[in-house]
């Protein structure tokens, strides 16, 4: 029997598609909503992080949340960019040094962005406001499967 795949989908967008103004800095600079599908069995959390990997210094961090509650179906468009949501999930540091989601600001030409969600067996025991690599760096060995959503953005089209 085969089991179906960990996924991390949205209703703004589909994998490999532009994502939408509003989630951008062009717009309303807001998460995108994103539904969770087939959270594997002994999953204790969940952890998103975002990027860019076309930024032109290297991979830029668009967002991470970890600590997101295994019984998470869904996260809302317009998470609040706070350290601590009421859920009990944690925000890290973006690239630019502020907690929760900062959406797509390309420079120049199209970029991906990578929505990668991630099914833990334990709790990551960091505090708010850590960085993408010490959340990845906690997450080692306690991975159980690995969902990803890309969308790419340019500006002034």
């Amino acid at each position: 029997m085969m089991t179906a795949s960990f996924m991390i989908l949205s209703s703004a967008f589909n994998s490999g598609d532009s994502i939408p103004v509003l989630y951008t800095c062009d717009g309303d600079d807001i998460s995108p909503p994103l539904l969770f599908s087939n959270v594997p069995a002994g999953t204790v959390g969940l952890a998103i992080v975002c990027d860019d990997p076309d930024a032109p210094g290297g991979t830029w961090t668009h967002w991470v949340l970890f600590n997101i509650p295994a019984s998470t179906e869904s996260l809302p468009a317009a998470l609040p960019v706070d350290a601590r949501l009421p859920d009990g999930s944690q925000q890290g540091l973006n690239s630019w040094g502020r907690t929760g989601y900062g959406g797509p600001c390309p420079p120049s030409g199209t970029h991906r962005y990578f929505f990668r969600a991630y099914a833990l067996d334990c709790v990551i025991e960091l505090p708010s406001r850590a960085r993408a690599e010490q959340v990845l760096r906690a997450m080692e060995g306690h991975v159980l499967m690995t969902a990803e959503l890309m969308g790419t953005y340019s500006r002034g089209r």
